[in-house]
């Protein structure tokens, strides 16, 4: 019988915004939109109250299940990447769980697509 690795969140939060400086905020979120482990990157300010991140999630989750709606005609979600005048948001799909992460809003695209494909290898078995 394979025994499973038990995957530390904080952790592996911790190793999403180390990834790069422009990093703001990484959380796991589950199904029902709530935070499963979050953190701030240290020297940075949340944008949003505690309870305004909490109901942001929870819309994160709802989205994930109106968008699988056309998973059979267009495919599955890869990524959301949301540009706002003073952040970044972006969210990708695993298995289980939802990852969302913001970071500065002038970081280059090409940054941030590398980052996706970097978060979508540490996160595949969540």
């Amino acid at each position: 019988m394979a025994i499973k690795k038990k995957i530390d969140l904080l952790e592996l939060v911790e190793e999403i915004v180390g990834l790069n400086s422009k990093m703001r905020f990484a959380a796991i979120i589950d199904s029902k939109g709530n935070i499963r482990e979050g953190i701030m990157k240290k020297g940075q300010t949340s944008l949003n109250s505690q309870k305004e991140e909490e109901h942001f999630c929870q819309q994160v989750a709802q989205r994930r299940a109106m968008r699988k709606e056309f998973d059979r005609s267009l495919g599955k979600v890869t990524y959301i990447h949301v540009e706002r005048e003073k952040v970044s948001q972006l969210v990708i799909y695993t298995k289980r769980n939802i990852v969302f992460f913001t970071m500065e809003p002038e970081t280059p695209m090409s940054t941030k697509i590398k980052l996706i494909t970097k978060i979508k290898k540490i996160t595949s078995d969540i």
